[in-house]
């Protein structure tokens, strides 16, 4: 049995997500503004390290139905507590990687925006200043199956959101053909590791590409932009020190 302490903990956690993610006025209503360009109803959208199910709420309000994924206990709990009953929203209890099998996550009980299946970001992370307070303190073991192994099951999605902090690569290395949209998250302090993915993309298909800063859902740029031109992009941005998101778009003659 867990010690008062760390019930408290987790329990404040969770509490910090729900309050960020599903308790500031108007994100809802932008998110879904922002979203209805890549998904409409009927539309399949994969929610990969869905957390406490922000993007399921907005989505769903799209008509989109919902495929989400997340391994986390604690964030399971609450998916299925706002969303179980949701015949269109699939919670899945499972990670996604570069092949199926079973693999460690590091969680951080007090920020569980920050657990990772990647033993490396973490101890990257660990070294940075942003990141001093924060403390992975416990584990737990979880099923991996890969997007191929998704798409087989639920279809090819319209959209699919990839927030796996720091295992954004190995989630890519599961698929073996373009998705018509998707995004991933962008952390200036691993620039290398988000030129990795963004390599690993750029394989599957002919893209453009954006960027959005963390939760504005805006678009920095007016115009998409080749690869080379979100290099230059995140370059410019990266001293600045603010995370976000890219988001890929294939090109309609490729599809």
């Amino acid at each position: 049995m867990e010690p008062p302490s760390a019930l408290l903990t987790r329990a404040w956690g969770i509490t910090r997500s729900l309050a960020m993610y599903h308790g500031i006025p108007g994100r809802q209503r932008r998110m879904e503004r922002f979203y209805r360009q890549f998904l409409g109803p009927g539309d399949v959208g994969f929610d990969i390290g869905a957390h406490v199910g922000s993007r399921v709420r907005a989505w769903r309000r799209l008509g989109v139905r919902v495929i989400a994924v997340e391994p986390q206990p604690d964030c399971l709990r609450v998916l299925r507590l706002l969303f179980g009953r949701d015949r269109n929203v699939e919670i899945l209890p499972v990670a996604i990687g570069a092949e199926p099998g079973r693999a460690k996550m590091a969680l951080s009980t007090a920020t569980p925006t920050v657990s990772s299946l990647s033993t490396e970001w973490v101890e990257s992370m660990t070294a940075q200043d942003s990141f001093a307070k924060v403390r992975w303190d416990r584990s737990v073991d979880v099923d991996v199956v890969t997007l191929d192994g998704l798409i087989e099951a639920h279809g090819m999605p319209a959209f699919c959101k990839i927030d796996v902090e720091g295992f954004e690569a190995e989630v890519l290395q599961g698929l073996s053909e373009p998705v018509p949209a998707l995004s991933f998250e962008y952390l200036p302090m691993a620039h290398d590791a988000a030129l990795t993915v963004l390599g690993i993309v750029e394989q599957l298909g002919t893209y453009r590409y954006n960027y959005a800063p963390v939760e504005t859902m805006r678009f920095a740029s007016e115009e998409w932009l080749s690869a080379a031109g979100l290099i230059q992009h995140l370059d410019k941005i990266r001293p600045l020190g603010r995370s976000g998101d890219v988001y890929a778009r294939l090109n309609s003659r490729n599809r």
